[in-house]
Order: structure tokens, then C-alpha cells, then sequence
């Protein structure tokens, strides 16, 4: 029989991991590309050395070493079909996310991250997945307001960073409405391990493309590619754990958790950016608006599980676990934004 003092004990300290790895990826990426820092400008290039340390990690771990399990069902037409159109969207997630932060700070990056409910409610109302109600419109509308302040309040607006954070905002709504009808439909369940062994590939493809033309030329007139090589494994190894502990705190604890802790991760990320980067100039209408909109996000988070719950009830077993169960409910977090 488990001990109660040490499963919390664990599920706190899973928590505090997520949170710690979360802030600090973002943190690491800014300094990477920073070019008063590590002067590493190549955010689509350090995006697809992640996915190729993913992709190439992931296959030791189950594969070779055996040491996590992929799980079963995939087929090549679910493949081409789901995974594919996941794993590019995923990919320009990803590189337009880290692109802002060549323009924007970390934290007026996170504000205009509190607009992804709205992005993503919009796009599944166009596709039919979402139900136009007064109390979503009402919700929309307090967090469009609180990320409209909050810019307002932004001392140093760079529009052409905003423009790829909002680029970025609506790939990661792409991302979770294909992961709705491609993978929900399909009856596929995959935990994050497993995602990360399907869609890195995929995503390593897609930004492999762009890069020949876009960053590969500019690496080459930099001259020999002299870049610190430890500190960049070190970025993707950050990167990797970040997914794994992921995965430990919806197995150990339930998705809204995992939602609960990112909320407060994106407080922490923008309350330390202000410390650590000369960029960033919080004022009291930034943190005014971002509270706002941080306060929608959490209805909006409250309303979706409350209607999780009651979809799946029905077909729950009175006896079934949390650790039986919390594993498999992923199909909409396959692996973290950053």
C-alpha cells in the first residue's frame, strides 16, 4: 500500500519540476537567441536541433534501450493523415514562438500567450467543434481585454514580434483542433512518450526545409559554425525534460493539475523576466491586463474540464484509478509550448 506523505510528497515535487523546467526553457531559449548573450539568432535553427535531439533520444530510450514503451496502434494512415498536419503545426509553433523573442521580451511574449483559448475556441467554432454560448463570448471577451490592456500598458512594442507571437498562438490552436478530429475521432491514445517518438520526426522535417533557405545561408556567412556546442545539447536535453515532466505530472495527478500549474509557470516566467533581462519593463497596466486575462484563462479552463467530466462520466467504471486513467486522457497535451 502507498504511503500517502510520500504519493503528495511526490505529486508536489512532479509540480515544482514542471514549473522549474517550464520557466527555465523559456529563460534558456531567450538567452541562447539573445544577441547581448549567447548571440545564437537562429531560432528556427535551435527549434529544429530540438526535435532532432527528440527524435533521436526518444529512439534510444524505446528502441534501443527499451527503457520506455511507445505505445501501439499507429498505422501509416493515421500517420500521414494525423500526425503529419500535428506535427507541422507543432513545428511552427515553435519556431515563430521563439522567433518573438528576438523582437518582444519573455514576459510580453506570455501576455500575448493568455489569447490561445480565444484562438482556439474561434477556430473550433469555424470547424464545428465549439458551440457559440453567452457565457463563452463572455469569457473571450474578458480575455481578449486583459491581453488588450496589457499591450497597451507594453513600453517598447515591437509590432513585428507581436506578429510572430500571434503567428505562433494560432499554429498551437491549429495543433490542438487537428488533435480534436485526427486523433479523438480516430479512437488514438497516446501518452506524451509516445507522442514525442511520432511527431518530432515530423516536426524535424518541417523545419529542416525552411532552414535550408532561411537560416543555413546566414550560419554560412557567419563564418565556421563556432557556436558553444555544450551549451546547446545542454538546451535540448532542457528541452527533453521539460516533456518528460510533463508526462510525470498528469500520470501522477489529473489535467487540471497540470493546467493549475501552468498558470502559475506563466506568472513566474513573467515575474522573473523582469529580473533577469534589461528588455523587459513591466508597469502596473501590463501586470493590470495580464491579470485579466489570466483570470478568463482560468474560467475558460474551469468551463472545458467541467465539460470533460461530464462527457465522460458516463462511460466511467466506478472503480476505475487515477493511475489507470490519467495517462491516457493526452490526446490534447502531446508535448509542452514553450
Amino acid at each position: 500500500m502507498a504511503d500517502p506523505k510520500k504519493e503528495g510528497f511526490l505529486t508536489y515535487a512532479y509540480i515544482l519540476l514542471y514549473i522549474a523546467l517550464s520557466s527555465g526553457q523559456i529563460f534558456f531559449n531567450k538567452w541562447v537567441l539573445s544577441s547581448k548573450e549567447i548571440n545564437f539568432p537562429y531560432p528556427l535553427g535551435l527549434t529544429l536541433l530540438h526535435m532532432v535531439f527528440s527524435s533521436v533520444l526518444c529512439f534510444v530510450l524505446t528502441k534501443v534501450l527499451k527503457i520506455m514503451k511507445v505505445d501501439e496502434g499507429m498505422t501509416q494512415e493515421i500517420y500521414l493523415t494525423s500526425v503529419v498536419p500535428i506535427g507541422a503545426m507543432f513545428a511552427m509553433t515553435l519556431w515563430l514562438g521563439n522567433t518573438a523573442y528576438l523582437y518582444i521580451s519573455v514576459a510580453f511574449a506570455q501576455m500575448l500567450k493568455a489569447i490561445m483559448p480565444v484562438a482556439v475556441f474561434v477556430l473550433g467554432v469555424a470547424v464545428g467543434l465549439e458551440t457559440m454560448s453567452c457565457k463563452m463570448l463572455l469569457i473571450m471577451s474578458l480575455i481578449s481585454f486583459g491581453v488588450l490592456v496589457a499591450s497597451y500598458g507594453e513600453i517598447n512594442i515591437n509590432w513585428v514580434g507581436v506578429v510572430y507571437q500571434m503567428g505562433g498562438v494560432v499554429g498551437e490552436a491549429l495543433r490542438l483542433i487537428f488533435m480534436e478530429i485526427f486523433v479523438k475521432r480516430k479512437g488514438l491514445k497516446l501518452n506524451p512518450i509516445s507522442v514525442m517518438y511520432y511527431v518530432s520526426p515530423c516536426s524535424a522535417i518541417c523545419l529542416f526545409l525552411p532552414w535550408i533557405f532561411l537560416e543555413k545561408p546566414k550560419m554560412d556567412e557567419h563564418g565556421p559554425w563556432n557556436f558553444p556546442p555544450v551549451l546547446l545539447i545542454l538546451n535540448c536535453l532542457c528541452t527533453f525534460a521539460l516533456n518528460l515532466s510533463v508526462f510525470l505530472v498528469i500520470t501522477h495527478t489529473s489535467a487540471l493539475t497540470i493546467r493549475v500549474a501552468g498558470v502559475v509557470k506563466d506568472w513566474v516566467v513573467v515575474l522573473v523576466s523582469a529580473l533577469l533581462f534589461a528588455d523587459t519593463k513591466l508597469t502596473m497596466i501590463n501586470l493590470f491586463g495580464y491579470g485579466i486575462a489570466i483570470a478568463g484563462v482560468a474560467a475558460y479552463n474551469n468551463y472545458k474540464l467541467k465539460k470533460e467530466a461530464t462527457r465522460e462520466s458516463p462511460n466511467d467504471s466506478p472503480n476505475a484509478s487515477e493511475h489507470g486513467e490519467s495517462s491516457h486522457r493526452l490526446e490534447s497535451q502531446p508535448l509542452t509550448r514553450r
